[in-house]
């Protein structure tokens, strides 16, 4: 009730408009795209507050330790060990089996700054899992956020990417210049990750 109170007065309140399509129904891996700033997860928390969302994120190891630790992880946090990124998706999947119920923030674009590909971390967890994935975003030359599409994976990395990227293709973040092309380091080599 809180959390909702507080995202009502947010959007009220913010220069950003809140622009989404319903908030998904049953679990789903929920991208946030293009991930360009540490505001980014101020709007995440917002939409998800606003939307009545129960997420859990992601996030770098550091952001956990010390005082912060507590904070985050009741925000809905996960600590990820970038040396061992692999072992997060295997904890995230244990988890869904197990049979808990969230969206699970992931931003496959990494950290805030230019890279060169997405991770593959969103599309492995909902292959394993069967949950649908959520286009978030962010864009900055029409001052919207929100929810796109939930849309089901086939296993065709190639195709369900260029439904991404066609989505994102109007998205520019926060900051645009560091703004990274939704694709796979496995597409070129057409290998599939399921």
């Amino acid at each position: 009730m809180i959390r909702r109170l507080l995202a009502r007065a947010y959007w009220a309140l913010s220069r950003w408009r809140l622009v989404t399509e319903p908030a998904p129904t049953r679990p789903t891996v929920l991208i946030g795209a293009p991930h360009t700033s540490n505001w980014d997860f101020v709007l995440m928390l917002a939409i998800a507050w606003r939307l009545g969302v129960d997420v859990r994120w992601l996030g770098k190891k550091s952001l956990f330790a010390g005082w912060r630790g507590p904070l985050m992880r009741r925000l809905g946090g996960i600590p990820v060990d970038r040396s061992d990124a692999g072992r997060v998706v295997s904890e995230v999947v244990a988890r869904v089996h197990a049979g808990e119920v969230f969206g699970l923030v992931v931003t496959p674009d990494g950290t805030r700054g230019a890279n060169t590909h997405w991770k593959s971390g969103f599309y492995r967890i909902a292959r394993e899992t069967g949950m649908p994935v959520t286009l978030g975003y962010v864009d900055r030359t029409t001052m919207t956020t929100g929810l796109g599409p939930t849309i089901e994976l086939t296993g065709d990395v190639g195709a369900d990417m260029d439904r991404i990227r066609a989505f994102y293709a109007d998205k520019a973040g926060l900051r645009p210049a560091l703004r990274t092309e939704p694709r796979l380091t496995s597409e070129p080599r057409g290998a599939s990750l399921s």
